[in-house]
């Protein structure tokens, strides 16, 4: 199995002023990388997921996922956004956003990734961290490090 998280899979300049258009922007980034097979059905899934409840959290978070057939491994992509994004968080726009995508059959695996994203997420440090990182490679570590422990 791949790495969750690899710098191509990061952009720290997300150009994007919408949710759909920096979703499509991330999961372009996946697709590329060979870890999404069909990028406008990949996009469907994460829609119908986000239609269901936005998945933008308090802190400027936005965390769209979902389970797809387009995905062929567990991947976390990542963009980070100067001007925010409004991911639907009662608290404002969204400057750091997360792309999870899981296999159709991964069973729970994606919300394991999700559930300690999101308790690592509670800590304004590690915001802060991602909000400071100078490099992709940057983000890479620190995901590695703080949420899957490696």
């Amino acid at each position: 199995m791949a790495d969750l998280i690899t710098p191509d899979l990061v952009d720290l300049d997300l150009a994007a002023t919408e949710r759909g258009e920096a979703t499509r922007s991330l999961a372009e980034r996946l697709q590329a990388a060979g870890r999404v097979t069909d990028l406008d059905q990949f996009l469907a899934d994460v829609r119908a997921r986000e239609a269901q409840m936005p998945t933008g959290i308090e802190g400027g978070i936005g965390i769209p996922h979902c389970r797809s057939v387009a995905v062929t491994e567990p991947t976390l992509g990542f963009g980070r956004s100067t001007q925010g994004i409004d991911w639907g968080a009662a608290d404002g726009p969204a400057h750091l956003i997360f792309l999870i995508a899981a296999p159709e059959g991964g069973g729970a695996e994606h919300m394991g990734i999700l559930a300690k994203l999101a308790r690592k997420l509670i800590h304004a440090s590690f915001r802060e961290s991602l909000h400071q990182a100078r490099d992709p490679e940057d983000v890479v570590s620190l995901v590695k490090k703080e949420v899957l422990g490696q």
